[in-house]
C-alpha cells in the first residue's frame, strides 16, 4: 500500500508538480481508503520527505561504481532524466523534514558518492581546492538536468544525445585524469 501512494505521488508530482500532491487524492488514486497515506506518512510534508528519501537512495546507487568524474555526472544526468519527479522534490527543501533521518543519511550518502567523484581528480586536473571543484562539477549537473528536464536546451543541442553534450561540457570544465 505504501509502494502504491508513492507511486501515485510520483505520477502527479510528475504530471502537475509537487503543489498539485493531497493526501485525499492519492488515497484516491491508490484505490485506498482516505487515511491511509496519513497512515504510512503522517501528512504531505511526510510522504514528500520519503519520496526525496527515496530518491537520494536511487542518486547513490546510480552514481555508485562510475568510472570516472565524467561518467558520475552523466549518472546524475541520467537520473534527473529517468526520475524528474524525484529529482524535482529532492532540491525543493521547503516541502521536506530536513531533520528526518532516512532522508539526510540518503542524502549524505549521495553526497560522499558526488564528492568523492571529483576528489579523484588530481589536483592538477581541477585546481587546488576539491571542495569548490565538487561545487563547480555538480553545479554544472545539476544545472544541466534542470534546464534539462525545463526543456530549455532543445535549441542548442538540437537532436544530440544529452549524455554525449554533457560529456563534452565537462571536458571544457575538468582535465581528464
Amino acid at each position: 500500500m505504501r509502494r502504491a501512494i508513492l507511486a501515485a505521488a510520483l505520477d502527479v508530482i510528475s504530471a502537475e508538480g509537487p503543489a498539485a500532491v493531497s493526501l485525499r487524492d492519492l488515497a484516491r488514486r491508490a484505490g485506498v481508503s482516505h487515511a491511509a497515506p496519513a497512515h504510512h506518512f503522517k501528512d504531505r510534508t511526510g510522504l514528500l520527505t520519503a519520496i526525496a528519501a527515496e530518491g537520494y537512495a536511487l542518486l547513490a546507487a546510480t552514481l555508485a561504481d562510475a568510472a570516472d568524474p565524467r561518467d558520475t555526472g552523466v549518472r546524475y544526468v541520467r537520473f534527473a532524466r529517468e526520475h524528474p519527479a524525484h529529482f524535482q522534490v529532492m532540491f525543493t527543501p521547503e516541502l521536506l523534514r530536513g531533520n528526518d533521518l532516512e532522508l539526510t543519511a540518503a542524502r549524505a550518502l549521495a553526497g560522499e558518492r558526488l564528492r568523492g567523484a571529483v576528489s579523484a581528480v588530481p589536483q592538477e586536473g581541477r585546481g587546488d581546492d576539491a571542495r569548490l571543484a565538487g561545487v563547480a562539477a555538480w553545479s554544472l549537473a545539476h544545472g544541466f538536468a534542470t534546464l534539462l528536464l525545463g526543456h530549455n536546451l532543445e535549441g542548442p543541442m538540437g537532436d544530440q544525445d544529452p549524455e554525449e553534450v554533457f560529456r563534452l561540457l565537462t571536458g571544457m570544465l575538468f582535465k581528464s585524469p
